[in-house]
């Protein structure tokens, strides 16, 4: 019997099936140490321009030659919305009062931009071996320079519909990210979360619906959620939160300790950081505008109006108001290395089999 993980690692030219989770926030350093211990590392390019993406990717080749990713939003750009803008202030402004802010001098925030024309010639002239998407993918003439610049292509499914939709438009490989992961939920065909499934359940699903390999993400953050994965058929596993536990991710903080106090009931969806579902841990900011949010303006515009009260809370050493990203499963991660978790994970999982 074919083995997939074997196959799926030649396939991306690894010597581990273990990606890093690309994530806004981490030190390039965490990627290319993932990558160099033989994993495939991710760096998060949504938040960065071309210039950035290039800075990053030149970083990651002086500290290795080995496989990694690149990874880019493939949302819809919102519209315009003064009135919803205007609500969204409003609503924060006792906030701002309390913390001594003017809601006239907020700075537009570090956008989250759909992969563009600008972004596929950066991959065209880098040639990264692998770029993955969230939130589907772009546009077919898009996709089609990806290809022609020789990389292989992630896509993120949150459902078997998902999964059959990236299957049909020729990805390589497909994320199926669970419902426990953190960080934003890569959905895009349905905005109904209560419909999300987890990953336990999820990952079978779309092994037996797709014929590409399938990466299993959410609620894996040691050797045995590894093992139950590859039990469940998956080639790979993607793996985020843990790798936040590493020195090489440079976390503030405020997001260390609290990914250091969290249990599994200590997250939750939101919108209110963003405007779309992301899993992190509770705070005030989530407790009190929503979590759920009908207020919070369309993604990413909602990011804009927190950054003033996030850096006002950090400075006084809380993340009241701070996207701490998590998944269910941070309890389980431990403080090392990025390359000791690299191969724990790989290692400790095929012991466990």
């Amino acid at each position: 019997m074919s083995n997939p993980r074997a196959a799926f690692c030649e396939r991306f030219g690894l010597e581990l099936p273990v990606i890093q989770a690309p994530m806004i926030g981490p030190k390039p350093a965490l990627a290319s140490a993932v990558s160099a211990a033989g994993g495939l590392g991710s760096i998060a390019c949504a938040a960065l321009t071309p210039d950035g993406v290039r800075a990053e990717v030149e970083r990651l080749r002086a500290r290795t030659d080995r496989p990694f990713a690149l990874n880019f939003f493939a949302h819809t750009r919102p519209a315009p919305d003064p009135e919803r803008d205007a609500a969204w202030m409003r609503r924060l402004a006792p906030y701002y009062a309390e913390f001594g802010l003017d809601p006239d001098a907020v700075a537009p925030g570090p956008e989250r931009a759909p992969f563009d024309a600008a972004m596929a010639a950066v991959v065209s002239a880098l040639r990264p071996p692998v770029v993955s998407f969230h939130f589907g993918l772009p546009d077919a003439d898009l996709l089609a320079e990806v290809r022609a610049a020789g990389c292989r292509i992630l896509g993120c499914a949150t459902t078997v519909a998902e999964a059959r939709w990236l299957a049909a438009r020729g990805v390589d490989a497909i994320v199926a990210q669970g419902f426990e992961a953190g960080g934003h939920r890569g959905l895009f065909l349905s905005a109904d979360i209560g419909r999300q499934v987890g990953t336990i359940a999820l990952v079978p699903q779309v092994v037996d619906a797709v014929n590409v390999p399938v990466i299993a993400a959410g609620g894996i953050a040691d050797a045995r959620g590894v093992a139950a994965a590859f039990a469940l058929g998956a080639a790979a596993v993607q793996v985020g939160t843990a790798y936040l536990f590493c020195a090489e991710a440079g976390l503030s903080v405020v997001h260390r300790t609290a990914l250091s106090e969290s249990s599994d009931s200590d997250t939750a969806l939101t919108t209110v950081f963003t405007g779309r579902p992301a899993r992190g841990i509770l705070n005030r900011a989530m407790r009190e505008l929503g979590p759920i949010s009908p207020d919070a303006p369309a993604f990413p515009r909602a990011a804009a109006a927190l950054q003033p009260l996030r850096a006002a809370a950090e400075a006084q050493g809380s993340g009241a108001f701070s996207p701490l990203w998590s998944g269910q499963a941070a309890a389980l991660a431990q403080p090392c290395t990025a390359a000791e978790l690299t191969r724990t994970l790989a290692s400790g999982a095929e012991r466990l089999r």
